[in-house]
């Protein structure tokens, strides 16, 4: 039986049509509902309580974003992956401080789609490389002293976490959740949340996936693979 809800938000049919294709090929995952705008997608949403929103950012009525936003304020239980692509960089910041889980390209290979659709609903992030180097590029856009200076500020951080920390940075940076970061680390679960609350409080960030961002920034993952 499916384990993993869904509700997709696309505007464009075909779009729709064609993720609910990828998705129908895992006998683990259901799309429960589907939305073309926004406003839309909260209501189901909130209807549905799926696991995962599969959000596209430009919509009408209510973008993604906003949509997004909303359903973290409503329901922290709700993982929403947003879809995009690279001409919509500069929407990546927002992104991240409305609370989304990750980002899937739609231009991305379909296996990618799915494992990213699995790791939201395991409550961890899901940012590739490839992705994260747009990212990067889009949060130090301009680059000169401002950027600089994030740099090294962030440098700084990551270099006064404990060894321990870096480990559970790396694996958050890595997608995993916080049970498959205690099988790795061998520590119980709530060991390793409590790890997470740390780094996210040393590195002065709100989420997995700004915390991944970080650990590709300064180079604790490789941005290349």
């Amino acid at each position: 039986m499916p384990t993993i809800r869904i509700v997709l938000a696309d505007d464009e049919a075909m779009i729709r049509a064609g993720i609910r294709a990828i998705l129908s090929g895992d006998p683990e995952i259901e799309v429960v509902a589907e939305a073309a705008d926004g406003r839309e997608a909260v209501a189901l949403a909130l209807e549905h309580r799926p696991d995962v929103v599969l959000m596209d950012i430009r919509m009408p009525v209510m973008d993604g974003l906003t949509a997004t936003e909303e359903i973290k304020r409503a329901s922290t239980g709700i993982s929403v992956l947003v879809l995009t692509t690279f001409s919509e960089d500069e929407y990546v910041s927002r992104a991240l401080s409305g609370g989304a889980s990750g980002f899937m390209l739609k231009s991305g290979d379909p296996r990618e789609l799915l494992a990213g659709v699995h790791t939201a609903a395991a409550g961890a992030s899901h940012l590739s490389a490839k992705v994260a180097q747009h990212v990067i590029a889009e949060l130090n856009r301009g680059a000169g002293t401002q950027a600089n200076a994030r740099s090294t500020a962030l440098r700084a951080r990551v270099d006064a976490l404990t060894e321990r920390e870096r480990q559970v940075l790396v694996l958050l940076g890595s997608g995993l959740s916080n049970a498959e970061i205690g099988q790795r680390l061998h520590v119980v679960e709530g060991t390793v949340k409590s790890y997470v609350g740390s780094v996210f409080s040393a590195l002065g960030v709100r989420n997995r996936v700004q915390a991944a961002i970080v650990a590709y920034e300064t180079g604790l993952i490789d941005g290349d693979a």
